[in-house]
């Protein structure tokens, strides 16, 4: 399949570079393993990438170095385009406006000619710019989600979710996961097998990890009164309320709550409650002197294994991985 990797002002020359390794690993695993190469690739490579500028033109990236371009917007036809990461100012706007119009037009009529689309970190600013997810559930980086649903309201970010398609449209949030987005596209054109083969020689994590891990407790909440207020009844007054006294305490009928929370945050009230929970549970999982055990009972919960599974489905990993997570992490920064 062709990839268009798209190159803007301001676009991350890493994430470019990366994501053309990337694929060509994914050939190379190919070529390792005959039995595994898609029906439809024949005899050339199974990933052909390629970056392209409006031009055809050389562009500067995040640091102020050339991005060669290997092609333009009328150049070729390709199956899918990806917007990777870039530069933003202190508005957290991308540095050249008029380029990320024209790629967002580009982009646009690519998508409505049957070619699959999509953004990684950042690069989804070009989507929403297009339209493209417009209703859709899409990612985006943690410390953007503000801005991205402020700008872009008729889109639907996933808090915490490193990953997400929709309709032929890929997003995913953090400057790095052109790494997860890569390996995405490798398991759908290629398989499950390839995808692995190709994250074990990059020395990847075949499945993103949910960027619950990496933002602060309270982030999403911090931008809004009535989702701080909620946040601390059920964060240090009552870990085990229910959606009815929340809104009870926020003064309100529980359809009103679901409604207002599903505007704010797009989850309902009982995933509200057990993200603040998990999130609670997590910082107490840091300190190695609490069991597991005694983290649930202090996050509200009378059943461990019902904990266990309501931190698996928040976080990505159950309890005790968290806290190896943790200690590594904290050893790697040693």
């Amino acid at each position: 399949m062709k990839i268009a990797l798209l190159a803007v002002p301001g676009s991350m020359k890493s994430a470019l570079s990366g994501l053309s390794d990337m694929f060509w690993l994914a050939n190379q695993v190919a070529e390792q393993n005959p039995a595994l190469r898609h029906r439809d690739t024949g005899n050339e490579p199974g990933f052909s990438a390629q970056i392209v500028t409006a031009d055809g033109h050389p562009v500067i990236d995040a640091q102020g170095r050339r991005i060669e371009s290997e092609g333009s917007f009328e150049s070729d036809k390709y199956s899918l385009i990806i917007a990777s990461g870039m530069r933003l100012d202190e508005e957290k706007y991308p540095l050249s406006k008029a380029a990320i119009t024209d790629a967002a037009r580009w982009v646009k009529a690519q998508y409505q000619q049957g070619c699959a689309v999509a953004g990684a970190c950042a690069g989804g600013f070009i989507l929403a710019e297009a339209g493209l997810l417009n209703g859709r559930m899409c990612a985006t980086t943690w410390w953007l989600y503000h801005t991205f649903r402020e700008r872009y309201p008729l889109t639907k970010p996933v808090w915490g979710k490193a990953l997400v398609e929709d309709r032929n449209i890929i997003t995913t949030g953090g400057p790095l996961s052109w790494v997860d987005l890569a390996i995405h596209v490798v398991r759908l054109y290629a398989g499950d097998e390839m995808a692995k083969l190709t994250a074990d020689m990059a020395v990847a994590d075949s499945q993103p990890l949910s960027q619950h891990l990496y933002a602060p407790a309270g982030f999403l909440n911090s931008r809004h009164p009535l989702l701080i207020k909620a946040e601390h009844l059920v964060r240090f007054q009552d870990p085990s309320i229910t959606v009815e006294q929340l809104a009870a305490s926020l003064n309100m009928t529980t359809r009103t709550l679901n409604r207002k929370m599903t505007e704010l945050t797009q989850e309902s009230p009982k995933s509200f409650i057990t993200r603040v929970r998990m999130e609670t549970a997590a910082m107490l999982l840091e300190n190695r002197g609490k069991t597991v055990s005694q983290v649930a009972t202090e996050c509200g919960y009378n059943d461990e294994t019902a904990f266990r599974r309501a931190f698996n489905a928040v976080m990505g990993m159950s309890p005790g991985m968290y806290k190896e997570w943790v200690k590594n992490r904290s050893r790697d920064v040693r």
